[in-house]
């Protein structure tokens, strides 16, 4: 069973509340964030009831968990770090090559100034990324989501950075599938309720490279990535690390910089704490994406988080994230077990995962925004047409 304390974060919804931007100036509440030891949810009875309480009070309060025992290969990733750094230092027109414009930037290199948040103001994220699926995808959904469902693109002489990229790739995906399972118990649900709603959908592992500030940038405060929340369903990271100045592998320069996250609004902190995403050492961190906020009715929270940058000029960091996706045919309303008026009336109407894809690659800059037209009715251009013939 649930403890009470897990109960009474579940049974207060979150229904895509508004917030004011994150300011890590403004005061940061230590708090400790749950950690999830992905074997629990194989154990024995009381290693099953640690794991349901852990996510249900984690995803429920913070939208975020530490997980440890995942059996990703670290080191690994850091070898994928040190190839996807050879990559970015090559000369811009060598990257460009892999620029993927014309797949809304889900596969290949995405440049500097590209994305930013919803609610950003303007500002792009300060970053460069790469996108690859490192999972088989529906080859059906390749023709009805052409973009999302791109082949990967890799580049030439780089096949130890495509050999990293997939094996990391997949070991975090297992990690993001055993993670619905507990969340699936963690509602209430069937434990696979998950596993056929993310078969061969859209995920994809996506490196970054947060750029180095100049001192007029830093003292602009400009941001590495905007407040946002994502809109996947759970969001994996497996860590990253700094460079300095001369491109060396440091420790974190200053308290200030790095991953700063909203909890749910309460009647002490009505705009959420703020808090920091530090993980313990050799855990990865999960976060609850707004699909998973939506199917839970609101019981699981998709957080408002934001990347600062140091305060110091000339600081780079490499890092990673795993998106676990619906499959782009799964209706997105709230399950029937979390559902309540108040729920379905937030989250109406339902839609498409797909549609709900390509609206926020849209929002967010990688998609143009005459992706939206595809969403309509079909027959006014055959129409048009036959009107012009007969003219």
């Amino acid at each position: 069973m649930l403890t009470a304390a897990s109960v009474a974060f579940l049974a207060t919804p979150c229904y895509g509340w508004a917030v004011t931007p994150i300011d890590p100036s403004a005061g940061v509440q230590a708090v400790d964030i749950p950690t999830l030891n992905l074997g629990d949810l194989g154990g024995d009875s009381a290693a099953q009831e640690r794991a349901r309480a852990a996510i249900a009070e984690a995803f429920g309060n913070y939208g975020l968990i530490y997980i440890a025992g995942h059996g990703v290969d670290i080191e690994a990733v850091h070898r994928l770090y040190d190839e996807f750094l050879r990559f970015t230092a090559e000369d811009a027109a060598v990257k460009e090559r892999l620029s993927s414009g014309d797949i809304w930037y889900q596969r290949g290199w995405t440049p500097p100034n590209t994305e930013k948040a919803v609610i950003a103001g303007g500002q792009p994220d300060f970053k460069e990324c790469y996108f690859a699926a490192p999972v088989e995808t529906d080859s059906e959904c390749e023709i009805q989501y052409p973009e999302i469902y791109a082949e990967n693109r890799w580049p030439e002489g780089y096949a130890e950075f495509e050999r990293l990229y997939l094996e990391v790739g997949k070991q975090v995906h297992g990690v993001g599938a055993q993670l619905l399972e507990g969340c699936a118990v963690a509602l209430g649900l069937s434990r696979d309720t998950f596993a056929s709603r993310i078969q061969g959908a859209p995920h994809v592992f996506r490196l970054l490279r947060y750029l180095p500030l100049n001192q007029q940038q830093v003292d602009q405060g400009i941001l590495w990535g905007e407040e946002h929340t994502d809109f996947n369903l759970v969001t994996l990271l497996p860590g990253g690390r700094f460079h300095d100045p001369s491109g060396v592998r440091c420790p974190r320069p200053d308290e200030g910089s790095g991953l700063y996250l909203r909890t749910r609004p309460s009647a002490e902190f009505p705009d959420g704490m703020l808090i920091k995403g530090t993980p313990p050492a050799g855990c990865l961190v999960a976060q609850v994406g707004q699909q998973l906020e939506i199917l839970s009715g609101g019981r699981f929270l998709a957080t408002p988080h934001v990347i600062t940058a140091p305060g110091t000029p000339g600081y780079s960091r490499c890092s990673a994230a795993h998106f676990v996706h619906l499959h782009s045919y799964q209706i997105l309303k709230p399950l029937d077990e979390c559902a309540s008026e108040e729920s379905i009336r937030a989250y109406s109407p339902p839609v498409l995962a797909g549609t709900y894809s390509i609206k926020t690659l849209v929002d967010i800059g990688l998609a143009p925004a005459e992706a939206l037209s595809k969403l309509g009715y079909r027959h006014y251009g055959r129409l048009a047409d036959i009107r012009g013939r007969q003219g």
